[in-house]
């Protein structure tokens, strides 16, 4: 008999929201999805009383990351993280917020001690976390900076891409307001964030030789300069750049004409140069079954592409597609050679 597979860590995600919904329907139907052996970070209190309003009646064990995947096939293994919660679906407390952040914390550690083989986080409410000292602007930044606690000899720049069956988006810049996304985009970030793209396109997705289509940040991506420098001035020069290192990157693309069907034959992932011009097309295309996905890390991140969702939580209306497909594509990211 073949040793157990490692198994995911799952951080439980804001306990108001949806992500213990989506762990607890995942782990019941998890053999008809046939889902890969995980474990959930979190409070076993909020847990079993979710299980209770979903009409569920699971077997939930407390446990640790290393016993977990042996008692996956009959317990929905949970490593207890923080105090116990009350379970209020729909209604933030301040007092949770810790637990957030820890749960987190403690996934990304399990994966350093190899206890775990990659993170699939469950859905945040940033907002709810400031007044815990949570200070970075996104789930996707607060990784890179542990990235650097738990590997500091390692490179670590964190890039959000979006990934689905028929598209897959990278934005330059993230979550900063838009008027100042002109001033951040640079020549050199647009090289960076390509590079680190294309390395774990190669690494982590099996492309041998990735296709990069470059949007462009103004309407026509500038028309030679008559509706803005920006294009011709900044992101040209990326593009001649990546070429001279020997990268396939076309563009700069109008957004408005790059997702149609018949554009998306020509290359396997956009660049874009600011949050909603890349995942509004790949939300739209493939809302309910995309997976966000941290590049440039020493581990393998996903989560489902969509938010907390306060107003399904605890009422069993959730679909499961993005989660679900977050869990597969952490175990095949992190095991590239398993299928």
């Amino acid at each position: 008999m073949g040793a157990l597979q490692k198994p995911l860590a799952v951080s439980m995600g804001e306990p108001a929201g949806i992500g213990p919904d989506l762990a607890l329907l995942a782990w019941v139907n998890r053999k008809s999805l046939k889902l890969p052996p995980f474990y959930v970070r979190g409070d076993l209190t909020l847990f079993r009383e979710r299980a209770r309003k979903l009409g569920l009646d699971p077997k939930i064990e407390n446990t640790t990351p290393d016993e977990s995947a042996q008692l996956f096939a009959k317990a929905l293994p949970l490593v207890q993280t923080g105090p116990a919660l009350d379970d209020t679906p729909g209604e933030e407390h301040p007092e949770t917020a810790s637990s957030v952040i820890a749960s987190i914390e403690g996934c990304v550690a399990d994966v350093h001690a190899g206890l775990a083989t990659a993170l699939v986080t469950g859905p945040i409410n940033k907002a709810a976390l400031y007044n815990a000292g949570f200070t970075f602007p996104g789930h996707t930044e607060f990784l890179g900076a542990l990235a650097k606690r738990y590997w500091p000899d390692a490179q670590a720049r964190p890039v959000m891409m979006i990934a689905g069956p028929e598209l897959m988006v990278v934005p330059v810049t993230i979550h900063i307001p838009l008027s100042q996304v002109p001033e951040a985009v640079t020549v050199d970030l647009i090289v960076e964030t390509a590079e680190i793209t294309i390395a774990d396109l190669k690494k982590r997705f099996g492309y041998p030789n990735p296709r990069l289509a470059v949007c462009g940040l103004n309407p026509h991506a500038g028309e030679n300069g008559s509706i803005g420098t920006e294009d011709r001035d900044v992101i040209e020069p990326a593009i001649e750049r990546l070429r001279a290192a020997g990268h396939v990157v076309s563009g700069p693309h109008p957004a408005d004409t790059l997702f149609h069907p018949a554009a998306r034959t020509q290359y396997d992932c956009v660049l874009g140069m600011y949050h909603d011009q890349v995942l509004v097309p790949a939300k739209t295309i493939g809302f309910d079954d995309s997976v966000n996905v941290t590049l440039g890390l020493s581990f393998v991140r996903t989560s489902p592409d969509h938010g907390t969702a306060y107003g399904l939580a605890g009422k069993g209306a959730v679909r499961l597609d993005s989660f679900v497909a977050s869990l597969r594509m952490a175990n095949v990211l992190s095991n590239p050679d398993r299928y």
